[in-house]
């Protein structure tokens, strides 16, 4: 949704945990704080991808590296962004600010895939 909400059709997103849960109240208020739709917004296990081949994997964390691992003959790259899970901050703009360094990054990103 964020990289949509950036490149357009630019690239197709598929986003999954190694932990799913409910999203959090302070995910989806920083998700609206940003513009970003939350309407239906549910976390999905990775392994309904399992055997999918991707042309790019971004990992969010060292935690989920290991669970991520399946992917790498699976994917032509994978990056590793060690952003700090938000729930382990406890504070409520600690999610905002994950989801800015995700931004941040995913700027320095898109315009080396066209």
């Amino acid at each position: 949704m964020l990289l949509h909400s950036m490149a357009g059709d630019r690239f197709e997103a598929f986003s999954a945990g190694s932990e799913p849960d409910q999203p959090h109240a302070f995910t989806l208020e920083a998700l609206e704080k940003q513009g970003l739709p939350v309407t239906d917004l549910k976390s999905k296990s990775l392994d309904l991808f399992e055997g999918e081949h991707f042309d790019c994997v971004i990992v969010l964390c060292d935690k989920a590296r290991q669970a991520c691992r399946e992917f790498e003959g699976g994917a032509g790259e994978i990056l590793h962004w060690d952003i700090r899970d938000p729930r382990l901050i406890g504070k409520p703009d600690a999610y905002e600010q994950a989801l800015l360094e995700i931004r941040r990054r995913l700027q320095l990103w898109i315009p080396l895939h066209k």
